[in-house]
């Protein structure tokens, strides 16, 4: 018999994958927009070994506020307030200008819940792992080594939440220095 659990997890999966159908990475694949959700909350439960049914659900879902129709008033009522407080957390203001965006990660990494860091650290490694492997297409060398040097910035405030994450996000940092320095 599956558990309550799973099948939150497979709803919130689905809900996820609906609301990302039309969405593509930026990469030479243009993979499917999900793997990154899914990526992330995977990487919380193997790496991180995170138990949290509420972390991995809003790690899911993270990208829906920002990046699709989804409102939050849906997720509240499919997944509850902790669910929604976390992924509005971890949600940037699309009505700002990106620059503005990128600082306030900076800023507001070391205020974030225990939860809302754990995603973000999850969402920033799996970024540069895409990275590593197949980046944007349009991004220059100078691009993606900002972005490394970006993402460092955010991280170092949501440092000390889980020590596995932390040591695979320096290894993952490490690894696609190497890799761009091969470019």
């Amino acid at each position: 018999m599956i558990s309550n659990d799973s099948l939150v997890l497979l709803k919130a999966i689905h809900f996820s994958a609906d609301k990302h159908r039309d969405q593509r990475r930026k990469n030479v694949e243009a993979s499917p927009y999900i793997n990154h959700p899914i990526d992330v909350a995977e990487m919380l439960a193997r790496v991180g070994k995170v138990e949290n049914l509420d972390v991995i659900v809003a790690a899911i879902l993270h990208d829906t506020i920002e990046d699709t129709d989804t409102t939050p008033e849906e997720i509240e009522s499919l997944f509850g307030k902790r669910v929604l407080s976390l992924v509005q957390e971890v949600t940037d203001d699309k009505s700002l200008p990106k620059s503005v965006r990128k600082q306030l990660q900076v800023l507001h990494a070391p205020h974030k819940s225990p939860g809302a860091k754990l995603i973000k650290i999850a969402d920033k490694i799996s970024n540069l792992l895409d990275l590593a492997h197949s980046p944007p297409v349009t991004w220059s060398h100078q691009r993606k080594l900002e972005y490394i040097d970006w993402s460092e910035q955010v991280v170092s405030g949501l440092r000390g939440s889980n020590t596995r994450l932390d040591e695979l996000f320096d290894q993952v940092v490490a690894k696609v220095r190497e890799k761009l320095a091969e470019d």
